[in-house]
């Protein structure tokens, strides 16, 4: 019995999570997520399989986030018929991001083809996969509920139970047999926060013989949720005295939606004034109308203080779901002060580049980070504050104003992982396995660990197989 971590899926880095459960008899898959950083290197990795597809017979999706699912239209194609076992708000929100990516890559080819023949050169990039291999994923979805167990494979059954970190994410619990032992795999996913808008808390899992954990904020304690009020408030009165933008690069699923759920708050308080408030993402705004759909996924006051009463928690007077690319244009040129959520939240690609190519340059606008960077993104050189950055082949200066809000994460901090361990059995957890993060974060989170009385905690080598006894 083993586990492998892909050397190109979340092993000492925070993106792209593909690992793999094997028994001799059976071997499953957690996740298939698509690698994300500077585009030719990302675009390299996600073309290299160190497996054969053909070979797995079961595929586990925590969750819908792209570093998780991003890669799933490439299995089928890579010779994977099996089944796909998913929550159903996962599966909603993954057909939304697959699609997505998949109309991106297109749309990218199709420039790169028009330059490469303006200057009289041949093109063969192609995408990865295409609207018609996400069809065929959907097809291979098998949804099932939190807590409910299911046959994975010959001698793996496995449960899911609530994450918190976004719209149906999930834990995993397996039972793993083989004829001469049975051991308990858990996997995090990426586990979320407590007290956290809109999604219930982490739901503590049952006692594990290994569990794989993800460290992408190990070396950080977040601010207090309760304090992200209080933040955003004061940047939103600021921005407005002097008249300018606040753009928000959020991810369209999670974290726009807290977004417009915070700004909801702050209204009915009268804590900020009425101005306009914009989604310029199609994309967040049908995963918007996912949200709606899926109440069973709400925590009790979320329930409590909306859908009880009938009231739309993601919507309000000066709020409009922008659809169309000459509405998002005409934000270009508004006047006055004005809120701006824009997708994609790593700033490296969609309608929120225009907006920081027209804005960056103003003293008045505000960025908002309100979520992860990774590195060499567009979204973490802002979040440095480098004097200029580069969009559409433009070297912009950054005069704007750069604020963040960490509290907003909807990853777990080190104290708050370590809490979520502390509720297992440690003297059954042989081992915990750290993946998902960068080597400075999981070597303070692995001290963490260790510290409260874990017995055995791995930062994973890239592509290394771990047996277990």
């Amino acid at each position: 019995m083993s586990i492998t971590f892909f050397s190109q899926g979340g092993a000492e880095e925070v993106t792209g999570s593909k690992h793999f459960i094997s028994t001799g008899k059976a071997t499953v898959m957690l996740d298939c997520g698509a690698f994300q950083g500077k585009r030719a290197e990302a675009d390299k990795k996600n073309r290299e399989w160190a497996f054969n597809a053909a070979d797995l017979d079961g595929i586990i999706l925590s969750h819908a986030h792209y570093d998780h699912s991003g890669l799933l239209p490439l299995l089928k194609r890579k010779g994977y018929s099996g089944n796909i076992y998913s929550t159903p708000a996962s599966r909603d929100l993954a057909n939304l991001i697959l699609m997505d990516s998949a109309s991106i890559q297109s749309r990218d080819a199709e420039y790169l083809r028009k330059q490469a023949a303006k200057r009289g050169e041949t093109f063969n990039w192609q995408p990865l996969y295409s609207d018609g291999d996400v069809v065929d994923t959907l097809n291979q979805f098998i949804t099932v509920s939190y807590e409910r167990p299911f046959l994975v494979a010959d001698g793996i059954k496995a449960s899911f139970y609530d994450a918190g970190h976004i719209l149906g994410s999930s834990q995993v619990h397996m039972e793993v047999k083989t004829q001469r032992k049975t051991l308990n795999i858990a996997y995090s996913g990426d586990l979320g926060r407590k007290n956290k808008p809109i999604l219930r808390d982490p739901v503590p899992i049952p006692d594990a013989d290994y569990l794989i954990m993800e460290s992408t904020y190990g070396d950080r304690k977040h601010e207090k949720p309760e304090d992200i009020l209080i933040s955003l408030e004061r940047i939103i009165n600021r921005a407005v005295q002097r008249g300018g933008k606040i753009l928000i690069p959020a991810f369209a699923v999670e974290r726009t939606q807290d977004m417009v759920f915070y700004l909801h708050l702050l209204l009915d308080d009268k804590r900020i004034p009425e101005i306009p408030v914009f989604v310029d993402s199609p994309m967040a705004t049908n995963a918007t109308a996912i949200f709606r759909i899926h109440p069973e996924c709400y925590d009790e006051e979320t329930k409590q203080a909306f859908t009880e009463h009938n009231k739309n928690p993601f919507g309000f007077n000066s709020l409009r779901y922008i659809e169309s690319v000459s509405q998002s244009k005409e934000l270009n040129d508004l006047k006055g002060p004005a809120i701006i959520i824009s997708s994609s939240g790593m700033c490296e690609a969609g309608r929120i580049q225009h907006h920081l190519l027209h804005n960056l340059p103003d003293p008045k606008t505000t960025v908002l980070i309100v979520g992860f960077m990774a590195k060499e993104t567009l979204g973490r050189k802002i979040q440095e504050r480098r004097r200029e950055v580069r969009i559409f082949g433009n070297l912009v200066p950054v005069r704007a104003e750069v604020e963040e809000i960490k509290a907003l994460s909807a990853h777990a901090d080190y104290l708050e992982i370590g809490e979520h361990i502390s509720h297992l059995n440690l003297d059954r957890l042989k081992k915990v396995f750290l993946v998902h993060g960068e080597p400075p974060a999981a070597r303070h989170l692995k001290k963490h660990l260790l510290s409260l009385g874990v017995k055995a905690v791995d930062i994973v080598k890239p592509g290394r197989r771990y047996r277990l006894q």
